[in-house]
């Protein structure tokens, strides 16, 4: 079984009732929503990670004002040319606060707008369901950091069941 883990950082930005938010193209084709941030280099600490990614594909600077919380998601796939894969994803969400920079489009990259959404707005968007889990534990602020996996989120999914491995 060929196994694989991800580390990523991300950044939930919320000012004046809206939320930052990144376009990606998904993987139907259909455009979705996703949380400004992405995956840790070998050797980068997340803090470096979330700052790099937002500006990537924000053009935001940001001050981290916070850690939200930890979510994990596995998913063992079908076996494929005679293997069979295994893959962890671990997100670090932070709470951020645009400190400077303009707002552009990423250049050639995951993303191809970023753009602030009401929060009342969230839920009749295409999104990714790490925006719902990064909103819960940003209202929630649960003190351990962590969200219960058999509570589904805001859109009915449960999190254990998390398919986004942005």
């Amino acid at each position: 079984m060929r196994q694989n883990l991800r580390v990523a950082a991300y950044a939930v930005c919320v000012r004046d009732g809206r939320i930052l938010l990144a376009r990606s193209p998904g993987p139907d084709g259909v455009p979705e929503w996703v949380l400004p941030g992405g995956g840790m280099e070998h050797g980068e600490d997340p803090y470096d990670t979330v700052h790099r990614e937002l500006m990537e594909e924000t053009g935001y600077r940001i001050r981290v004002t916070g850690l939200l919380g930890v979510h994990s998601f596995r998913l063992v796939g079908e076996r494929r040319a005679g293997l069979r894969t295994d893959h962890q994803g671990v997100r670090i969400v932070y709470e951020g606060e645009v400190t400077g920079g303009e707002l552009r489009p990423e250049a050639g990259g995951s993303t191809d707008l970023a753009a602030w959404q009401d929060l009342d707005a969230v839920p009749g968007l295409v999104r990714v369901p790490l925006v719902d889990i990064a909103l819960r534990l940003w209202r929630e602020r649960p003190a351990a950091g962590h969200l219960d996996p058999a509570h589904p989120d805001p859109g009915g999914r449960p999190l254990s069941e998390d398919m986004n491995t942005e």
